[in-house]
């Protein structure tokens, strides 16, 4: 029996994009991790929590390309919830930097000025928004992978069978 030429072109589009969403993640961990280690990005336990998470996703995505298991996988989705909760920190924290900064530079600013000096200020208020994305591509991956399949089919059969007795 002869094997195809071309074996990608058994697998389904699902696995297909799924591939690419961790390819894409996996880029973004490398190129952020070395973007943030260059901007010495590591002055003081606030600016240490992305190198953690990612570093934290390495080794959940490590796991799961060992092992494949459905708890690699839950693994991921809580390591990616955590890159959204620290998205969003790093924004309020960014921005709330930039504002201070601004109100000792200029006390009597306020409103739509202060506003607009404090998302461009010198701390890119905007730049933890890529922990979010991550956090999504990470997520984006695990949604509906056929791993977590069994299990919630374990599950909804463990549920009708309580039901019905």
């Amino acid at each position: 029996m002869k094997r195809p030429r071309h074996t990608h072109a058994l697998r389904s589009t699902p696995a297909l994009l799924r591939g690419a969403l961790l390819g894409i993640l996996l880029f973004a961990l490398i190129g952020t991790s070395v973007e943030l280690l260059l901007l010495g990005h590591t002055e003081g336990f606030w600016q240490w929590i992305p190198l953690a998470l990612i570093a934290a996703a390495f080794v959940t995505l490590g796991a799961h390309a060992f092992l494949r298991r459905a708890a690699t996988l839950r693994a991921i989705q809580g390591t990616m919830a955590l890159f959204l909760i620290g998205g969003v920190a790093g924004l309020v924290l960014h921005y709330r930097g930039n504002m201070e900064f601004e109100l000792e530079m200029y006390p009597s600013i306020s409103g739509w000025p202060l506003f607009r000096e404090s998302i461009t200020g010198a701390t890119p208020a905007l730049a933890p928004g890529m922990m979010i994305q991550m956090g999504l591509l990470g997520l984006a991956y695990t949604c509906r992978h056929p791993l977590l399949a069994g299990v919630a089919d374990v599950e909804s059969t463990r549920q009708t069978t309580e039901t019905k007795t």
